[in-house]
């Protein structure tokens, strides 16, 4: 058995650590993209003009309007949660996200009640179910870190 270069072995170990740490912050950005993309499908299912009754029954997406609840709902960048740990959020940022998802009382008094028409649990929730999210999430890892 030949002499082991300690410090080439050192740097090839450093250098994996860095390609497996590039990979799952890829990874969490590719599913979190993913599940923006499933996100957005849903919201554009059925639409109506302004100021007419939704078509949207409670208890299923709301209704698209103006496209600007399905504009806001992006992917946000990876961020660090431990050694070669990383996780991205998909959410939507227009003010009336949340009541559209569990519902609630709104408008002068709170006196309209909005009904839950929930989105993102749904379609994160197929979004898993199907495989797409594992799969974008290993195709990811694989093209950072050199695998493909």
């Amino acid at each position: 058995m030949g002499d082991v270069d300690v410090g080439a072995l050192i740097l090839a170990l450093e250098s994996m650590g860095h390609r497996a740490d590039a990979g799952a912050r890829a990874a969490a950005e590719a599913m979190a993209k993913g599940d923006q993309e499933v996100t957005q499908a849903m919201l554009s299912l059925t639409s109506h003009p302004s100021g007419t009754a939704t078509p949207s029954p409670p208890g299923s997406p709301p209704s698209r309007v103006s496209g600007h609840l399905e504009s806001t709902a992006r992917a946000r960048p990876a961020f660090p949660v431990g050694a070669n740990r990383w996780e991205a959020h998909m959410a939507p940022d227009a003010v009336y996200a949340r009541i559209h998802e569990f519902g609630g009382r709104t408008g002068r008094g709170h006196r309209t009640r909005l009904p839950a028409r929930p989105y993102i649990r749904p379609s994160f929730e197929g979004f898993i179910a199907t495989g797409k999210a594992e799969k974008l999430g290993r195709e990811a890892f694989a093209r950072e870190v050199g695998l493909t």
